[in-house]
């Protein structure tokens, strides 16, 4: 068992779970893998890029765990995004039935257009392993009303109409997390980048992106072993782009249940 009861710290507010994870490994006082941090709120909870994760305190998923998955190589690191982001899709896809679950690259889930959670992994690198990474994750459960700041944002209770158990929720998708990083320790590399590309947002579908500032036509045909989003542009032009090239355009959709 990854993720047991005695190694969960449960924090009534902190900063962010992932600084204050990282705090405490540098500080050896956190050492043990499986290692997890949740908190009611966050109050400077971080996303991708220096973007802001916000979260109603008491409704939502917030929680960082720490993981050393010392097997990978540095330059395999996004393998570990990969795990992470498969498991959080197994859980939401466990719980909202006929809608369409999504990742979008490189480290949101989506359902149909709308952002449900994120991922953000800070990684602690040696040589050419992997020390420890911290995966940080946020799911938005039980929030009504988010700011008109935040981006086609979703919780789980404007899909299903109904709150969920929060403890319960946790512990399933520690389950996901367990049961998909078993996967990568044991090397089921091929299942995990078929079922990443399987699932991931616009997958062969033309739409318009903006990058390096200028809006193209292109389709998404993969992600490369570094994490590069692979592209095709409509004049058959491929590309490779990290996150801070290529912007999706996104027309936000209300979800029907």
């Amino acid at each position: 068992m990854l993720f047991k009861p005695d190694q969960i710290i449960r924090l009534k507010t902190v900063g962010s779970t992932n600084d204050y994870m990282i705090e405490q490994v540098s500080s050896g006082k956190i050492i043990t893998e499986g290692a997890v941090v949740i908190a009611g709120e966050q109050t400077r909870g971080r996303g991708l890029d220096k973007n802001s994760w916000e979260s109603e305190p008491g409704k939502n998923l917030t929680f960082s765990v720490l993981l050393k998955p010392q097997f990978l190589r540095a330059d395999q690191q996004f393998m570990l995004n990969k795990s992470v982001s498969l498991a959080i899709f197994d859980f939401i896809r466990n719980h909202v039935g006929s809608h369409k679950v999504c990742i979008k690259w490189p480290n949101d889930i989506y359902v149909e257009n709308l952002k449900v959670a994120g991922v953000l992994i800070s990684n602690t690198i040696i040589g050419n392993k992997l020390l420890n990474s911290v995966a940080g994750i946020g799911v938005n459960i039980n929030q009504d009303k988010f700011s008109e700041l935040t981006r086609n944002p979703v919780s789980l209770k404007h899909i299903l109409k109904k709150e969920l158990d929060l403890e319960l929720a946790f512990q399933n998708l520690l389950y996901w997390l367990e049961y998909r990083y078993e996967q990568l320790r044991n090397h089921q590399v091929n299942k995990i980048n078929s079922d990443y590309l399987g699932s991931l947002y616009r997958i062969n579908e033309l739409h318009f992106f903006i990058y390096k500032g200028e809006i193209l036509s292109a389709r998404i045909t993969g992600v490369s072993d570094y994490g590069h989003l692979q592209i095709t542009t409509n004049t058959l032009e491929k590309l490779e782009c990290d996150f801070r090239e290529i912007k999706f355009v996104i027309q936000p959709n209300l979800i029907n249940s």
